[in-house]
């Protein structure tokens, strides 16, 4: 029996630490620009238990970490460093968040291709969020004989997506109802009713899910949720 079980135990590993088609892989080198600064360029400092799933060659198990600063999935193996190749049909599965390479537009048309993080899955629209960094450099004043240290802070935003055509949902009471300005009458009023906090990510999916109920009731006009987008940044 012992046999077995040991047996069964190398073969998980093995399975499991298998390499990666190198066809999935880019070569690609640490940045030591940023050791001595505050924070991370990382989602999560250590490597994590992952799901990759390829449409084509189907789901391989492997240990993966997100960089928030180059947007990559890297994954190592032995002493080389490697992203995943960045594809459509290409996603992760990272202690339960879904990776997923977008290639978005926003509403003016610009390029927003990247990994977002799926967090809310409708028949007419999707909420995704993403991340990305505010890099402070260091000061030195060799005056006053002072030293800050330089800084990276991982940012999170929401966006709220319609075929392939982005909106970004700002934290902001003022700023998201000015984005949903046909229905903004009938949307203060569930903000006051239902407590609405804006940097609950719940909340948030739970507002959009409004917007959405009460444009599917009006027959009178469009039912895209990104029909006054055009005063939106980015």
């Amino acid at each position: 029996m012992r046999k077995i079980i040991l047996i069964s135990v190398f073969l998980t590993n093995l399975t499991f630490y298998a390499q990666l088609p190198q066809n999935m892989l880019t070569p690609t080198e640490g940045i030591a620009d940023y050791e001595e600064y505050e924070g991370s360029l990382y989602l999560k400092a250590q490597y994590k238990e992952a799901s990759i799933i390829d449409e084509k060659l189907g789901t391989i198990d492997a240990k993966l970490k997100y960089n928030i600063f180059t947007d990559a999935l890297e994954y190592k193996e032995g002493s080389n460093l490697y992203n995943i190749h960045k594809s459509p049909t290409v996603h992760a599965r990272i202690d339960g968040d879904y990776f997923y390479y977008c290639e978005f537009k926003n509403t003016r048309g610009a390029d927003r291709s990247g990994y977002y993080i799926l967090v809310e899955l409708n028949d007419q629209y999707r909420i995704y969020k993403k991340y990305t960094l505010r890099i402070k450099d260091p000061i030195n004043n060799e005056m006053t004989h002072t030293h800050y240290p330089g800084e990276l802070r991982t940012l999170t935003t929401y966006y709220l997506e319609e075929n392939n055509v982005i909106l970004e949902l700002p934290m902001n009471k003022k700023e998201l109802l000015a984005s949903f300005s046909d229905k903004q009458e009938d949307l203060k009023s569930y903000l006051k009713k239902e407590k609405i906090r804006f940097k609950k990510e719940e909340d948030l999916i739970r507002l959009v899910s409004r917007y959405n109920a009460l444009k599917s009731n009006d027959s009178t006009r469009t039912r895209s949720l990104l029909s006054n987008a055009g005063s939106i940044r980015r």
